[in-house]
């Protein structure tokens, strides 16, 4: 869990930086996300939780970190061995969604990487088109997203047995 440390210690090190971040630091940050592969749906929660709680300025480099790191993993293990992709697909909407919360000049960029992402084939159609359809404020998955974020999951009852 010491890799988890450090990674997340790299992330939280974005904020000493003004944006756009550093490509030393954005390779720093994603080296610490491979090695720390053992444990990578710790690093995809940390970035995911990076994104939703930071600073409007921080959410464009929030992307460029979930992108550097998939594709850094694509190319050193292989789509079929890729773990991130996958992982971070898995809650990509509320991600995105709290991504274009961005400034204006921001969502373009995150367009851009959605089109890399299509072009490269990072992620299935499946995936992307929902993403393309948040860029819309007033695409109707906008208030499935925030009522899936609002709904507090229901905790089971604890059933105390008899003795």
């Amino acid at each position: 869990m010491d890799t988890i440390k450090q990674f997340n210690t790299e992330l939280a090190g974005m904020y000493e930086c003004k944006p756009p971040i550093s490509k030393a630091k954005m390779t720093a940050i994603t080296k610490r996300a491979i090695r720390a592969i053992k444990f990578y749906k710790h690093v995809v929660q940390s970035v995911e939780k990076f994104i939703q709680k930071c600073k409007t300025e921080y959410k464009i480099p929030g992307l460029y970190v979930i992108d550097s790191i998939v594709r850094q993993s694509r190319h050193q293990f292989g789509p079929d061995k890729d773990v991130f992709a996958a992982r971070f697909a898995k809650n990509i909407l509320v991600t995105f969604y709290h991504l274009f919360k961005c400034p204006v000049e921001g969502k373009s960029k995150v367009i851009r990487v959605l089109n890399l992402w299509q072009k490269n084939r990072i992620f299935g159609e499946e995936v992307i088109q929902p993403l393309f359809d948040l860029a819309d404020p007033n695409h109707p998955i906008q208030d499935e997203i925030a009522q899936m974020i609002n709904q507090k999951p229901s905790r089971p009852k604890t059933v105390q047995p008899q003795l």
